[in-house]
Parts: structure tokens; sequence; C-alpha cells
């Protein structure tokens, strides 16, 4: 299941609707000016129970997106050299990539 990335609620009041993606909150963003309030999520940690259960337990409302890995082995090393205990190699990783990083600032 795939968490939203944003909930936007009108301020004039109604019902807070739920955004996956920068797209659908640009298209928002159009018709609504800034006449509403927005939350971003950066984790589920960041949503109460009831909120996750309606956006992504739910087996009636979560958006479900399906992942597939081509290459298991090299997901695999990317996932160690990522997260492992070893810093160096992570540093050098982080070193040479970093300016192909798209941030969300």
């Amino acid at each position: 299941a795939m968490p939203p990335l944003y909930k936007v609620v009108p301020k004039k009041g109604g019902e807070g609707q739920y955004l996956y993606d920068d797209y659908a909150l640009s298209k928002y963003r159009k018709t609504h000016k800034n006449d509403f309030t927005l939350q971003r999520y950066k984790g589920l940690g960041e949503m109460d129970p009831e909120q996750l259960w309606e956006t992504t337990l739910d087996p009636e409302r979560r958006y479900m997106k399906q992942v597939q890995i081509e290459d298991a082995i090299h997901a695999s090393e990317i996932t160690e050299l990522l997260m492992g205990s070893d810093v160096p190699p992570r540093k050098s990783f982080i070193h040479d990539h970093a300016s192909d990083a798209e941030l969300d600032v």
C-alpha cells in the first residue's frame, strides 16, 4: 500500500483530501489557490492510527502500487551499501551520486 504525501483541507471547512504525489498537489493548487491548509507526510509515523487505517490499511480505500525489482542482486547490494554498518563505502557513494538526487525540501 502506498501512503499519501499530502493532506489538504479547505480553509472554509469541509472534508480533507489525501494527495499521493506532487502532480496531484499541483492540480489541487490550480483550482483552490491558497484557500486550504496543507499537511506533508514524511513517513507513516506522522499519521495517527485513524489516518493510517483510512489511507494505507483499509482494503476498500488504500492505494496499491506494484513494485517490481528487475535486478534483485543489484537492489540487495545497494540496500546493504546504504543501510549497512560499513560507513566509508556509503560516504563515497553519497559523495559520487549527490548531484543525481531529486530533493523534496
